[in-house]
This record gives structure tokens, sequence and C-alpha cells, in this order.
């Protein structure tokens, strides 16, 4: 038979580690971690307490390690919740722990009966660990790489299997004990090695997801403008490029915008940089909002911006640039004496044979500069590609 100390101290010490590593990333702010710290750091510290007791523990220590274990198991199914953004405490969940605490304590100390303990414990713990594996499936983000929440998910739902399988080993029969601790036997002894495999495996998942958040934040940093929430630069040509590669290749139309706010200089000088960050995130939220899923929307630097419009002419790019100028100008912006109305100036080009990207996005910008010369508050159609070249003006 397997000794009950060396699994308990095994389980515990990865426990243990899996304290160290999330505490590492505490300052993170990363949602459902402190959970997740605080569960590990419970059932480890319920696992040594259980393992100092010998193979033969009194039955209120079994009951009080028990109720922490389960607690345990909670916090773990709480934290998933919290760290996709979900409510995390359900009162059902609540009633049921304490309902279960009371058995636990009745068919350990009480009527001591390890038989019907077990057959009211493991299906709770099933179905924790089932809810863990099913929001981990359903809500795991789709542009992340998938490995991490395939493995959390597959071990949440293999350890559920394992607790779900021990209660109905107890409830039909195949095992059968009365006394409050249970004995080593074969069938124990195979549920006690599949638990203290999945359980760390599970911790191990658990950091997985926590530094997949990291990476996630990092990334976003490297490709996201902080205050507009616009593609950087960098990224922003990154995709672009991408882009126009595809639609070179698929023969398909692609349209380059190129925006700068006008007399941006002014709200800095006249009202502070506060007022100036305060328009560029009010311009830029509300551009967000109104493009479509497939465009691309980065902040070229300063107060100029980029859009590259998929499967869009440019004239139709036009007519949605112009639309956009009403949106930003019914969006005004708080200074201290009153409010102010942001309007920009743009140009705009359509992708032409044998063009790249640096001359489509030239035409644009001297568009966009044409724009401002007729008086700002305009969209121009590049010149080269529109004959004449052709302005939708102000109203």
């Amino acid at each position: 038979m397997i000794s009950h100390v060396a699994p308990l101290f095994i389980a515990a010490t990865s426990g243990v580690v899996s304290v160290a590593i999330l505490g590492s990333l505490l300052r993170a702010g990363i949602p459902g971690l402190t959970r997740w710290l605080s569960a590990n750091l419970l059932a480890a510290g319920a696992l040594i307490f259980l393992a100092f007791q010998g193979h033969m523990p009194g039955g209120m220590c079994l009951a009080i390690t028990t109720a922490v274990l389960i607690y345990a198991v909670l916090l773990v199914l709480q934290g998933c919740r919290q760290f996709f953004g979900l409510r995390p405490f359900h009162y059902a969940e609540l009633a049921a722990y304490v309902v279960l605490l009371a058995c636990v304590v009745q068919w350990t100390t009480i009527t001591p009966n390890a038989n019907i303990r077990i057959m009211l414990v493991s299906p709770f713990l099933a179905y924790a660990r089932l809810s863990f594996a099913w929001i981990v499936w359903h809500y795991r983000p789709q542009h992340r790489p998938r490995y991490a929440y395939n493995f959390v998910f597959w071990t949440a739902l293999v350890e559920a299997a394992i607790h779900a399988a021990r209660g109905l080993a107890f409830g039909l029969g195949w095992e059968h004990q009365t006394a409050a601790v249970i004995s080593p036997t074969p069938t124990n002894d195979i549920f006690a090695a599949m638990v203290v495999l999945a359980t760390p495996c599970l911790s191990v998942g658990i950091v997985m997801l926590a530094h997949d958040r990291m990476a996630e934040r990092m990334e976003r940093l490297a490709t996201v403008d902080e205050l507009t929430g616009a593609l950087a630069r960098r990224a922003f040509f990154v995709l672009a490029q991408q882009r126009f590669d595809a639609a070179l290749r698929d023969r398909t139309v692609l349209s380059v915008a190129i925006l700068d706010l006008d007399r941006f200089k002014t709200f800095n000088d006249e009202h502070g940089h506060a007022t100036g960050d305060a328009v560029l995130k009010t311009f830029a939220g509300v551009a967000i909002r109104a493009l479509g899923r497939d465009d691309l929307f980065g902040r070229l630097g300063g107060e100029e911006f980029a859009i590259v419009f998929r499967a869009t002419s440019q004239a139709d790019a036009a007519q949605w640039l112009d639309k956009l100028r009403g949106a930003v100008a019914a969006s005004p912006v708080t200074v201290p004496d009153g409010e102010r109305v942001c309007t920009f100036s743009a140009g705009v080009s359509e992708l032409q044979r044998d063009d790249t990207l640096a001359r489509l996005m030239a035409r644009a910008d001297a568009a966009q500069y044409a724009a401002k010369a007729m008086g700002r508050n305009r969209v121009v159609i590049a010149a080269d590609t529109a004959g004449s070249g052709s302005a939708l003006n102000a109203v």
C-alpha cells in the first residue's frame, strides 16, 4: 500500500511552490490571483497539518482539514470566475458549503462514517472542478495561444472525473468503510495517487494562466497606444503591411486614410496637456467605436492617426470619414471655460497596381495636407487617384 504521508507532502509542496510563484505576480493585479494564492496557501497548510498527524488523525482534525480543503477548492473556482471577468461569489455555493460542512462534522466526529462522508464531499468537489473546466473552455480568449487553457481545461476535467468516480465507488458499495478515517486499500491508493498527480497539474495550469495574462499585457503595451487605445505606430505598420500584401495577392480593394487633429497645439497651450490628452482620448474613442472589425486604426504620433480600410474604396472611405467628422464634432471636450469641439482633417487614397504601402500612405498624407490648406475640417481624396482630386467639405 502507498504511504499516506508521502502523497500529502508531495501535494503540499506543490501548493507551496504555487504560492511562491503566484505571490511574485501579486503586484500585477491579475483578477482572481489573490483567491488562487489563498487557495494554495490553505490547501498546503491543511495537507502539511494532516501529514503530521500520521496515518490515523483524530476525527475533529480530519473534519477541520477536510473543511479547509473543500473551501480551497471553492476559492479556486471563484478565482477562475474573477479571472475571466465573471462574478466570483455565488450564494448557492456558499449555502451548499455550509450544509456540506455540517455533514462532514456529523459523519466524521459524531457518527463516524467515511463512506457517507465521501459520498457527500466527492460530488461537490466534482462540481467545482467541472465548473472550473467549463468556464475555462467557454471564456478562453480566442486571440491567445490555446495551450495553457487546454491544459487547465483537461486537468480540471480529469480531476472532476476522479472525484465523481470516487463518489460512485463508495455510493455503489465498491468501497465500504464505516470508520471516520479511510483505511489504505488498493482503490483508495489509486484515487489518492490520481488526486496527488492532478492537483499539482492544476496548480501549474493556474500559474500558466496567470503568466499568459501577464504576456498579454506586455504584448498590449507593445502594440496598443496606452493613451488612446489605438494601435501603436510599429504595430500598425506591421499589420498594415500584412493587409496591404493580402490585398495585392487577392486583388481586393484597400484604402488608407491619414487623419490629423486641427489646431491641436492650441488645446495644449491654452488648457494644458491634460486637456490635450482628453481630446486625443475622445477622438480615438469615437473612431474605434465607429470602425469595422476588419479595419485598422493606429496612432502615428502626436495628434496624427491612420486607418486601413479593408475591402473599401476610397470614395466609401471618404464618406465614412465625413460621418466620423460629425460624430467627433458631437463629442465636445470639457475645458476650464466650457466645452471645445475637436475637428480633424483627413486624406484618403486607394491601393493601385504596383503600389507600395509607403507610396499609398504618402498619397493619403499629401491629401491630408491639402485638406489643411483648404481650411481644415474636411476629407480630401488623393488627386492622382481621383483625377483632379475631390474634397468633402465641412458641414
